[in-house]
């Protein structure tokens, strides 16, 4: 039961992630792909944690935590870069 539940979870999470690639190819505005990007980001996290919990190993959460991170910052660089035309001040 759990592995269909995994199954049907991992292919809405897929179905996600071909929708934010949709919206990053056609978003009209740059922040609109930032976002799409931060949500391919979280959509991605989600998949290696399915895939660790479907394998049983604690390898890949450490995986998705590395990948968080990664995320939240280059996200906090791209807006901070948008907004204000430079990184570093």
């Amino acid at each position: 039961m759990l592995n269909g539940a995994i199954v049907i979870a991992s292919t809405l999470v897929c179905i996600s992630l071909l929708l934010n690639l949709w919206r990053l190819v056609k978003g009209p505005d740059l922040s609109d792909q930032i976002l799409a990007i931060d949500t391919m980001y979280i959509n991605s996290i989600a998949l290696i944690i399915l895939f660790g919990i479907s394998i049983g190993s604690a390898l890949y959460f450490e995986a998705a935590l590395l990948i968080a991170m990664l995320g939240f910052v280059s996200t906090t660089a791209m807006c901070k870069y948008l907004l204000r035309g430079d990184i570093i001040e």
